[in-house]
């Protein structure tokens, strides 16, 4: 199982260039079953927020229905122990508090593989990053 970061979801919605076709890709893969995945409840909010800003109210209440309605993806939850890892993610990565919570629900359920154009989570050696389009997709 792979983890999706928000911004493969944002990706797939927003972008038209060739980012947007690669997270496109993805979610079709997990839409159809061909690739097992999942994000954490956090993926909903920075949905919401970010299609908010960006094309109104009513559009962010869809983005946000159609995660949470999207076949074959696993919606992790952010408890107690989640946030006590993020923080000592946080701690020896120097990572922004969301970017932990997710690589915290990465590595909490077993993923060792995660989906991303953020390069920043490289530092985290714990976890693979992979990109949404050309050789960045592959393994690193």
């Amino acid at each position: 199982m792979i983890y999706l970061d928000s911004t493969v979801f944002l990706n797939a919605a927003m972008n038209t260039g060739e980012i947007g076709g690669g997270a496109r890709e993805i979610v079709a893969e997990v839409q159809d079953g061909k690739t097992r995945a999942a994000t954490s409840a956090l993926t909903y909010d920075e949905v919401f927020w970010v299609t908010k800003k960006h094309r109104g109210f009513e559009a962010a209440l869809e983005a946000g229905k159609a995660l949470l309605e999207m076949p074959n993806l696993v919606i992790l939850p952010v408890d107690a122990g989640i946030l006590w890892r993020a923080h000592g993610l946080s701690t020896t990565y120097t990572l922004r508090p969301r970017d932990a919570i997710h690589i915290a629900c990465t590595m909490a359920n077993g993923m060792r593989t995660r989906i991303s154009d953020d390069t920043h989570f490289d530092r985290v050696k714990e976890v693979e990053r992979r990109g949404l389009v050309g050789k960045s997709r592959e393994p690193h």
